[in-house]
């Protein structure tokens, strides 16, 4: 874990200390999960706060960290705990809390300066141990899809397919869904984040899966379109251009180039085929203890510009959406490793009928 670089990061930010709150931060620096806990890093300390509910666990989990139990009301244990260690000018995650929590951090003893995104560059570029970790995830969740396409039957509705899914998540160990899984049929795909429903599974029509799970608290992302019954012309022409720019993205995905490189490749591709109207959102996004990280992958914004680095771990996920008919997307994450970006997942690109 990078808590020596957060610890720099701090001391280069002239703070005495940083105070995380939120859910995702805290356990990316410390791996334990609850619902209510908070870290404070100073350069050369690390403190885990947490109440009666997790206190044992934690001091049993987080050995080489000090923990601190919360009696009663949390900021005034947080200012306390500040004032007896001397520690005066305190960051905080500004974008992260709300205007009662700012309220509530008020002291005339402690400096509070709040930043916005304090971690998201270190969060995106994994260690070697973490993208194990999420090929590790991934494996998993390839193992559901290829069961799920001997599970799929028409006249199923797309929520029957979606508990499939959760079953077999928790059936391999896994911690749950990353997000609640897209199972789209017919002209549902072309919605892109249909929400899963009690219609039926059509016979002669595509399926649209979107899925992920979480492992070891790291999230995976997976999309497969594929065709119950025999495709038609218009679907295979529409489905092989996605997968031309999706392979044309994945060209770009190394160091040297910027994520806006990488969108515009699966972009104009598409645009160059004639659907450019029809591809809606970016062609991806960063992933790791969330399932939407720094940096987006789009060629418009500030974001455009981050370079490419080894360790980066994003998806690539182009789509093209045909209102009232179809639409196909085909998911992968990918990570940056000896400069080159290497789809996490085992499972093919090309098109499957069942």
């Amino acid at each position: 874990m990078k808590i020596k670089e957060v610890q720099k990061l701090i001391q280069d930010k002239g703070l005495d200390a940083f105070l995380f709150s939120s859910q995702p931060n805290v356990f990316y620096l410390s791996h334990f999960r609850s619902t209510h806990a908070y870290a404070i890093l100073t350069p050369q300390d690390k403190y885990f706060l947490t109440d009666a509910r997790y206190y044992e666990r934690a001091k049993d989990f987080l050995k080489d960290w000090e923990v601190v139990l919360i009696k009663g009301n949390p900021f005034k244990v947080i200012k306390k705990f500040l004032r007896e260690k001397g520690i005066k000018y305190v960051g905080y995650e500004e974008d992260r809390v709300s205007c009662t929590f700012k309220k509530n951090l008020r002291s005339k003893y402690i400096r509070w300066v709040g930043f916005s995104g304090f971690l998201k560059y270190l969060r995106s570029l994994k260690t070697k141990e973490e993208i194990e970790t999420m090929k590790e995830g991934v494996k998993r969740s390839d193992e559901i899809y290829r069961k799920l396409l001997e599970f799929v039957k028409p006249g199923m509705t797309e929520l029957q397919v979606r508990g499939f899914i959760v079953s077999e998540i928790f059936k391999l160990n896994g911690e749950g869904e990353s997000f609640p899984a897209i199972v789209a049929t017919a002209e549902h795909s072309a919605i892109p984040h249909w929400e899963t429903g009690k219609e039926p599974i059509r016979e002669n029509a595509p399926l649209l899966i979107d899925m992920g799970l979480l492992w070891k608290g790291y999230c995976t992302d997976f999309t497969r379109t594929f065709y119950i019954g025999k495709p038609d012309e218009e679907f295979k022409k529409v489905y092989e251009i996605v997968k031309e720019a999706h392979l044309r993205a994945l060209e770009k995905a190394k160091v040297g180039n910027t994520v806006g490189d990488v969108d515009k490749a699966a972009r104009e591709y598409i645009e160059n085929k004639g659907y450019g109207q029809f591809f809606t959102h970016s062609t991806g996004h960063g992933v790791g203890v969330e399932i939407h990280e720094f940096p987006r992958v789009y060629y418009k914004g500030e974001e455009a510009k981050t370079p490419i680095e080894e360790g980066m771990v994003f998806t690539i996920e182009p789509g093209i959406y045909l209102p009232g008919k179809f639409g196909v997307r085909l998911e992968n994450i990918v990570a940056i490793r000896g400069g080159v970006g290497e789809p996490l997942s085992e499972i093919s690109l090309e098109l499957v009928s069942i």
